[in-house]
């Protein structure tokens, strides 16, 4: 990967975030490892998801300063350093605030699979943040974040949002749409009666393969980067 293709991906990754509904006005960020370890390519703060242009990226280093791009970083840029600092297979990280993600998190409850999306995680739960409800806005919080989301593929930050992470940015994206939906479907579920019905921990790691390839993940990519720009 060259640094113009790692921002590329961070374009496209915002737009697909975007088109999969987890935009919040101007908050919320997705970054991309930069391939010469100068730090991270991430959105300057103040626009959308869906405005991510490559003039309004900006490359952080680790110690959280400009290098490349206008404007201050983000406060939470230390999500990202921190989470693929520790996670040296991984090249993008995403932090948004979806509605059914915080929602299910306030319930602190366990999310089964109940889906295919509920299979993300193999019939495990997922992870939690518990540190802070606040901004992830000190390296020593973004540590423990990491921390917290260990190897799993997203976790939830209850009173804030989701973490996700992948070595690719269409397994990042996915991620993090694949957790806000299998929240989503358990809520619903639950809104009617206790859920009951769900796969059991062999099945549940079965589909996971079935269903979460990396072919599939990057199809489902595609298609959120297609619709954005339709």
């Amino acid at each position: 990967m060259t640094p113009a293709q790692a921002r590329r991906f961070a374009v496209d990754a915002s737009h697909a975030l975007a088109a999969a509904g987890q935009g919040d006005m101007v908050w919320g960020h997705v970054a991309v490892r930069d391939p010469d370890g100068r730090g991270i390519w991430i959105k300057a703060p103040g626009w959308g998801l869906e405005e991510v242009r490559d003039d309004r990226l900006q490359l952080v280093s680790h110690e959280a300063e400009v290098l490349i791009g206008d404007g201050t970083p983000h406060k939470e840029c230390h999500i990202h350093l921190q989470v693929l600092r520790a996670r040296p297979e991984a090249h993008c990280s995403v932090h948004t605030h979806p509605v059914s993600a915080i929602a299910f998190a306030a319930l602190d409850v366990p999310l089964l699979p109940l889906s295919h999306e509920g299979t993300l995680f193999g019939g495990a739960d997922v992870p939690r943040f518990r540190e802070t409800g606040g901004l992830v806005s000190t390296p020593e919080l973004g540590e423990k974040l990491a921390t917290a989301l260990g190897e799993a593929p997203a976790a939830l930050m209850p009173k804030h949002g989701l973490v996700a992470a992948g070595h690719t940015a269409a397994a990042a994206v996915m991620h993090a749409v694949l957790l806000d939906s299998a929240c989503a479907i358990q809520m619903q579920a639950q809104a009617v009666g206790k859920a009951l019905i769900h796969s059991d921990a062999t099945e549940a790691r079965a589909k996971r393969a079935q269903c979460w390839p990396d072919s599939q993940l990057e199809a489902g990519y595609r298609y959120l980067v297609r619709k954005a720009a339709a």
